[in-house]
């Protein structure tokens, strides 16, 4: 009884995480219909979305009176990162411009296979060939998609790059995550993308007539900046604690399903989608529950020897 006690409270703490990424991963499907209904531009619309993120983790430090000094190492590390979490949002959000939410949510499942690769090689780890198999299926999606959404070249590889610089960031959030809250590593992160991107608007002159909102964009970009930005962020680090940087990645591969229900719902973007989308479409989400299973299996076997 004493011997399963710490096994039990392992599972239960794994279940509250993946519950409470799935949550989170919901959230941010809702972000693609957010993006698509604000009409500025996707640079300037992505520095609202950070000021107030942080503008929001600065007002809860201090009603909490929460501590959130780092050294000055984890600063210039988060600080460097936020270029990075800026980096994907403006190509997110960019990539809806140029295609669809549909289109740009499927593309970002390509974070799987980019972390298969890239988590081993920065942890110097072995690369796990039941992952990289999982990437590759869920490429062999995005080239479905690619080869049949001839209009959306553009769009799919913009997807593509932010999907890249996601992967990037997440490695990173699961290091950090074993030092640092949730909260402060997002608010530093976030601090950073704001410094970036201010810097990029201020020496190309993106301060400009852009910057203006109408009543829709503030209301849009104000539930964007808090609920989707300040909150999802902290949630989506904080399960870091007890999940790989893949196992994030692979289940956030279900930010599709939730984003493109929402999007047929709010747009129509169902009947725009071409067989080809959905035969890639189902590649990627059948990978994306038969993965855990696979990885079980294998492990059962290994016990066995």
């Amino acid at each position: 009884m004493t011997k399963n006690a710490p096994e039990t409270t392992v599972k239960t703490a794994l279940n509250r995480n993946l519950l409470i990424l799935h949550f989170t991963v919901f959230i941010w499907g809702f972000t693609g219909i957010l993006g698509a209904l604000i009409s500025v531009p996707a640079i300037q619309l992505v520095w609202y979305r950070v000021v107030i993120a942080v503008v929001s983790l600065f007002l809860y430090f201090k009603f909490s009176r929460t501590d959130f000094k780092v050294s000055k190492r984890s600063f210039l590390t988060l600080l460097f990162t936020g270029a990075l979490v800026g980096g994907h949002w403006i190509l997110f959000f960019a990539a809806i411009k140029l295609s669809t939410v549909s289109v740009t949510l499927v593309c970002l499942s390509s974070i799987t296979l980019f972390t298969a690769v890239i988590e081993p090689l920065m942890s110097k780890k072995a690369i796990s060939k039941l992952e990289i198999l999982a990437g590759l299926l869920i490429i062999t999606g995005i080239i479905l998609i690619f080869k049949f959404e001839f209009n959306y070249t553009k769009g799919i590889v913009t997807a593509l790059l932010s999907a890249l610089l996601a992967s990037l960031f997440s490695i990173i959030n699961s290091k950090q995550a074993q030092k640092l809250n949730a909260p402060v590593i997002a608010f530093y992160e976030l601090g950073g993308a704001v410094l970036w991107i201010s810097l990029y608007l201020f020496f190309t002159g993106g301060f400009n007539k852009y910057m203006a909102l109408n009543a829709p964009d503030a209301g849009y970009l104000l539930l964007l900046g808090t609920v989707c930005t300040s909150l999802a962020y902290v949630a989506g680090v904080s399960v870091m604690r007890e999940l790989s940087a893949f196992k994030v990645a692979l289940i956030t591969n279900l930010e599709p399903v939730y984003g493109i229900i929402m999007a047929a719902l709010f747009f129509g973007d169902m009947k725009k989608m071409t067989p080809g989308f959905w035969a890639g479409a189902t590649i990627i989400l059948s990978t994306i529950f038969l993965f855990p299973v696979a990885q079980k299996q294998i492990a059962k076997r290994r016990n066995k020897r």
